[in-house]
């Protein structure tokens, strides 16, 4: 088991700097916004995030489990960033809103249009204070539509995008992915919808609003799956650890663990029966394409669960690597962060917080060999309103001191 004490520590640098210069107003709470500025942060961009005052972000509160208090899926999204509390409710804090909305390049909210309207975070309001501004908003449904107003979280994008139908064993009902897969992947699509505006703008100096719906980033998810079923009118069926296309694409019982097994063109499908010591079953004329293997899939995987439950998981993934045959173990996140390679890559470590070591999961992008990000540690609720006013704004400490005690931040 892997302890935190046991992380390797990664000591807060300069990061990365491709984003170096652009500023980034975050207005989310939850995952998907949260993850999209954290990786525009990873990337270099100064991101600030707003926060109302007294509970913050949603998942501040969303545990246990705690970390000195803090809540470790907030801990997950939100390295590299400031902190700073604003009551958007009240109009002296839109109006301190409106003043870092000047100095930034984006924007980033998570409302419906009626409550951005309610709140003064529109695009249109927003973009008449700052016409060059990149309004970037991550909604259920999309700004427009019957559906526009409806909340939305990361089980109902995956219910409604088919992920859930098709997710589990056929024999169980649907399943959930097991990580908020529709809130990554509308947080991915904001922060790729960002960097090509970024660079639009450069060419046109024109700002602009861009309307990201997780049901839609989910749906784009499932093209794969989608585009068959509209060429063929084959209904795809949940079909567990096993494929529906490739023949052989499961999960296999070994002497001791299970393992992965994708046998995925005529060349793997050959190695496999060779490094297994049956190259004549694998060069059966009536084997010889992936539709003829679908067609026998039953008596194949039959015969490599008789084969593969002779021997312990670590020989044959040896083997396998051996013979460029893609399988792999199925881990547990224990295991997981325990994985030397991954580890020895930086994918697993801790850096320093104000209460003590915080774990992280790195970018896992390398730029010129690098992949080093973190400039800042999670911020704790508020942890920089004052350095944000004083020195973004530059407000007088009297100001910020009456801001403070009438609580609009």
């Amino acid at each position: 088991m892997t302890t935190l004490s046991e992380l390797p520590k990664q000591p807060l640098s300069a990061g990365l700097e491709l984003l170096k210069g652009v500023s980034v107003l975050d207005l989310t709470t939850s995952v998907a916004g949260p993850y999209g500025t954290l990786l525009l942060a990873d990337l270099g961009a100064e991101v600030v995030k707003v926060e109302r005052p007294s509970t913050g972000d949603d998942t501040r509160a969303w545990g246990p489990p705690f970390l000195d208090g803090e809540s470790l899926w907030f801990l997950a999204v939100n390295r590299n960033k400031s902190s700073i509390t604003i009551d958007l409710t009240r109009a002296e804090g839109r109006q301190v809103l409106d003043q870092l909305i000047k100095i930034s390049d984006v924007v980033v909210v998570n409302t419906s249009a009626a409550v951005q309207a309610k709140l003064g975070v529109d695009y249109a309001r927003l973009s008449a204070i700052h016409p060059g501004l990149i309004h970037v908003s991550i909604t259920g449904f999309g700004l427009q539509g019957p559906r526009a107003e409806l909340p939305c979280y990361d089980l109902i994008a995956e219910g409604y995008a088919g992920i859930m139908d098709l997710t589990g064993e056929p024999s169980n009902g649907p399943q959930k992915v097991g990580t908020p897969a529709s809130d990554l992947l509308a947080g991915q699509d904001a922060a790729m919808a960002t960097l090509a505006a970024l660079y639009d703008r450069q060419r046109t100096g024109k700002g602009r609003q861009i309307d990201i719906s997780m049901v839609a980033s989910s749906v784009r998810f499932m093209a794969p799956r989608i585009v068959p079923y509209l060429g063929s009118d084959e209904m795809p069926r949940r079909s567990g650890g096993r494929d529906s296309v490739i023949a052989i694409y499961q999960v296999f019982d070994t002497a001791d663990h299970p393992l992965t097994l994708g046998l995925g063109n005529d060349a793997i499908w050959k190695r496999f029966w060779s490094a297994v010591g049956k190259p004549e079953f694998g060069a059966q004329a009536e084997l010889d394409t992936n539709a003829k293997r679908r067609n026998a899939r039953e008596r194949i995987v039959a015969a490599i669960a008789d084969i593969l439950i002779g021997r312990p998981r670590a020989e044959w993934l040896k083997l396998f690597a051996t013979h460029r045959i893609p399988a792999g173990p199925i881990n547990t996140i224990e295991q997981l962060v325990a994985d030397p390679v991954l580890r020895d890559d930086g994918l697993f470590f801790a850096i320093d917080g104000p209460q003590g070591p915080i774990p992280q999961v790195g970018l896992g992008i390398r730029f010129d060999g690098r992949t080093e990000t973190t400039r800042m540690p999670p911020p704790t609720l508020g942890q920089h309103s004052g350095q944000i006013l004083g020195q973004r704004l530059s407000m007088s400490p009297t100001c910020i001191a009456g801001l403070t005690d009438s609580e609009i931040v």
